[in-house]
């Protein structure tokens, strides 16, 4: 009887949804699957070309930068032309850089060409959130959200896996398979997902209400310094993160990748099914406040005398539950203060909270752990983002 319910709310959790949002989830899972250079970015650079941690966290700063110039140009674009081009093009072109930049061994190059893969990159976010929003419907879009998430990390999961077993035999795979992700993923949505006439679409869509402007939203702006908080630590995950493991804690590549791709698996698992149970019960601040609080925990875990694989897979199971509780609410929280004109703006803003995040996150953090050590980092964040849990449970929607 258990696994009977078990398995009728499995199927409650993932009916009603659109097919469209289907195949944008299958479109993301696809390309997620070569996200193996972000989390190997760092161990890249200081391994196989021989950079300090310092220059390795600047290249990600560089990302970050790029990113948040990409953001504002998709959202700009997105309300324009329509997200349907945004996604095919970025896909395209960000898969040829991926090449590019695999083959750039000095320093100026390997700036210059993150800056310009990450402005790709980024400009697809705003554009494939506003699809999103455009193929669900309000009472469903928590889970769309959630199941575009799904599709990430399972793609996670799997390319974090591959990419340590990559990483281990030679850095360059990564970059081909990574390129080579992007490419299908645009030719899949070439010739599954067909644009829709620029009059239908939500983008272009006129209502009879004045347009608030993001920039003029308070309560959204402030939500928006909340989250730049929250992302620079979690981006820890991503870049520092791998670099403690592999150099304080003497842990495989391997190793590094089995985590991370656990990281995905569970939340592949269990985040739809939550999200379902959850949605519409309480203020979603609450949420959002509860995940950063474990997110928070996680980091402090860093620092507890135990054995290395014990701190890292316990790390791992508090950030992917924190994870869960915050992020796909984060999600419909901004998309709730839109309208069908703005959305897209709006979409860029959230994301170029997530691009300050990742410019600052990561370069402050590599040069407090070379100037002080990884333990007063992992303090640090926490204090950070107990902060920030206290941040946002004061917040109203």
């Amino acid at each position: 009887m258990m696994f009977a319910a078990t398995i009728r709310t499995y199927n409650k959790a993932y009916t009603g949804l659109s097919k469209e949002t289907w195949l944008l989830s299958l479109i993301m899972l696809i390309n997620r699957s070569g996200t193996m250079v972000i989390p190997f970015m760092t161990l890249y650079l200081t391994t196989a070309l021989g950079y300090s941690i310092s220059k390795a966290g600047f290249v990600f700063a560089i990302f970050g930068a790029g990113a948040f110039a990409g953001a504002w140009l998709g959202g700009k674009l997105t309300d324009r032309i329509g997200f349907y081009p945004v996604q095919l093009f970025t896909l395209f072109v960000g898969g040829i850089l991926f090449f590019i930049l695999g083959q750039m061994h000095t320093y100026p190059l390997i700036c210059l060409f993150t800056f310009l893969l990450s402005f790709i990159n980024e400009a697809f976010r705003p554009a494939n959130s506003t699809a999103i929003a455009f193929y669900s419907k309000e009472a469903n879009r928590t889970r769309s959200y959630a199941l575009n998430r799904l599709a990430i990390n399972l793609g996670w999961a799997l390319g974090s896996s591959i990419g340590g077993m990559l990483a281990h035999l030679n850095y360059q795979l990564l970059f081909w398979v990574d390129g080579i992700t992007n490419i299908i993923a645009a030719i899949i949505m070439l010739v599954f997902l067909k644009p829709l006439p620029l009059t239908t679409n939500n983008y272009s869509l006129k209502t009879s209400s004045p347009t608030l402007s993001p920039w003029r939203d308070k309560k959204f702006i402030q939500f928006v310094l909340h989250t730049i908080l929250f992302a620079s630590c979690f981006f820890q995950l991503f870049t520092n993160l791998p670099v403690f493991l592999k150099k304080e804690l003497h842990l495989s590549e391997k190793f590094i990748g089995f985590i991370m791709a656990a990281n995905g698996l569970i939340i592949a698992a269990v985040e739809m099914v939550i999200i379902y149970k959850l949605e519409g019960k309480r203020n979603i601040l609450t949420y959002i406040s509860l995940g950063v609080l474990l997110i928070c925990i996680s980091f402090l875990l860093l620092n507890l005398p135990l054995p290395a694989k014990m701190v890292a897979i316990s790390m791992i199971m508090f950030v992917t539950f924190g994870e869960i509780l915050s992020m796909p609410f984060m999600n419909t929280y901004w998309i709730k203060r839109t309208q069908a004109n703005n959305r897209g703006q709006y979409a860029a803003i959230y994301t170029m909270a997530w691009s300050v995040a990742q410019t600052l996150g990561p370069m402050l953090g590599a040069r407090l752990a070379d100037s002080a050590g990884f333990d007063c980092l992992w303090y640090s964040i926490s204090v950070i983002l107990l902060f920030t849990a206290w941040a946002f449970s004061k917040e109203s929607t």
